[in-house]
């Protein structure tokens, strides 16, 4: 079976239709979010619309740190972040708000396990920015590969038997291995706010038959995502970010 993973959409109505497009035209049987649904972007309710259809249909999806920020005026942010989450609160409604809230931090699914920032503590979103996060997460759970987002960057690490945690920044639609006796952590690329130098949306496919990980970009309309946000008012540095993926 092939899987489509998204992560960090963050209301990008454009990058996320051109994900999903593009997966579903390279055969995605299944789709798994993994949280940030909203935030800095300038559609959240079409966003949140999608998710829920698609969760309506099975598939699985995790809490992100915007999406919890939703509901939870206690979530610390940014001065822009905080100013954008603002806006999107008024944008959606409540059947939108209660979808958000509702969903579960992480979601187990045979031997993998979903999470939208890390396994050690969820609630906390820490990032996994090395290999040192990364034994933590991996530590936490007894999942033989576990996905998330929340860095807006791509990398993929391994943990061996002996405990010993290695790292990489995979190529594009360079499928991986993913090795039995071996633990993993995939960290996804993001859908909607790219912050690794390629303005492409980013996201991963898995295929559970060969056991390989391909991590993909879908080119999109960039300007027009970007000009979104400065007609709604956003901070226009969330839309200058989407044109250099920073």
């Amino acid at each position: 079976m092939l899987i489509a993973f998204f992560a960090d959409i963050h209301a990008n109505r454009q990058a996320f239709a051109a994900c999903l497009d593009q997966a579903r035209g390279r055969g995605a049987e299944r789709f798994v979010l993994l949280g940030d649904y909203v935030g800095y972007g300038a559609d959240p309710e079409w966003t949140v619309e999608i998710a829920m259809e698609l969760v309506r249909l099975g598939a699985p999806a995790v809490r992100g740190n915007h999406d919890s920020a939703v509901s939870n005026l206690h979530e610390t942010m940014n001065v822009e972040a905080q100013m954008a989450m603002e806006w999107t609160r008024g944008q959606l409604g409540v059947a939108q708000r209660l979808f958000l809230q509702q969903l579960p931090l992480t979601c187990n699914d045979g031997d993998r396990l979903y999470v939208h920032s890390e396994a050690n503590k969820p609630a906390a979103w820490k990032y996994v920015m090395d290999s040192a996060d990364a034994a933590h997460s991996i530590m936490a759970t007894t999942a033989h590969l576990t996905f998330c987002g929340h860095t807006h960057r791509p990398a993929l690490y391994t943990m061996s038997a002996t405990g010993k945690t290695t790292s990489f920044v995979p190529t594009t639609d360079c499928p991986v291995h993913i090795l039995p006796g071996r633990r993993w952590l995939a960290v996804l690329g993001a859908v909607g706010q790219p912050r690794d130098g390629n303005p492409a949306a980013a996201y991963t496919m898995f295929d559970t038959d060969r056991q390989e990980l391909t991590y993909c970009r879908a080119p999109y309309d960039v300007e027009r995502a970007a000009e979104r946000i400065r007609s709604q008012g956003l901070p226009p540095w969330l839309a200058d970010r989407l044109l250099v993926g920073k």
